[in-house]
């Protein structure tokens, strides 16, 4: 499971070091994708088969499942980790985050999410001042803290 909070940077290059709690449960080789909200989900290769089985069975005749799959699929690159922990973002993931220096990496579940910091900022802060209305939906879908 992923979790937690880090602040990293993105090299001229597109390198970012990876944090060392998450390299571990990533593995050697992982897949990154355009995430949603503008930012990037990074999946362990499990992970990946799992959720590419579900995008397979999703209907072929409706146009949002569709779109959504082409959306996914056509972002996503195989990514290795170098020896001093580092992966390398390709450019259109790069441009789809607004990834610019300083980076925000945090641990959702089953995935890792790659923002840029100003992303993450707006994002957190919207975010938390809607939180409690969030949690009140939630209970729609019989969950409950």
């Amino acid at each position: 499971m992923f979790m937690g909070e880090y602040q990293h940077s993105i090299d001229d290059k597109g390198r970012m070091i990876v944090p060392a709690k998450f390299r571990e449960s990533l593995g050697t080789s992982f897949i990154v994708t355009r995430g949603l909200d503008q930012c990037l989900f990074v999946y362990p290769m499990e992970e990946w088969a799992v959720l590419e089985q579900k995008l397979k069975a999703l209907p072929l005749m409706k146009s949002d499942a569709r779109a959504f799959t082409r959306f996914f699929f056509s972002g996503a690159t195989e990514c290795e980790l170098d020896k001093q922990g580092r992966m390398n973002l390709p450019n259109n993931l790069i441009e789809h985050a607004k990834l610019e220096k300083d980076c925000i990496v945090i641990g959702v579940s089953n995935r890792v999410e790659i923002w840029s910091k100003q992303m993450w900022e707006s994002y957190s802060l919207q975010s938390e001042e809607s939180f409690n209305e969030i949690a009140e939906k939630l209970v729609d879908f019989n969950f409950d803290l």
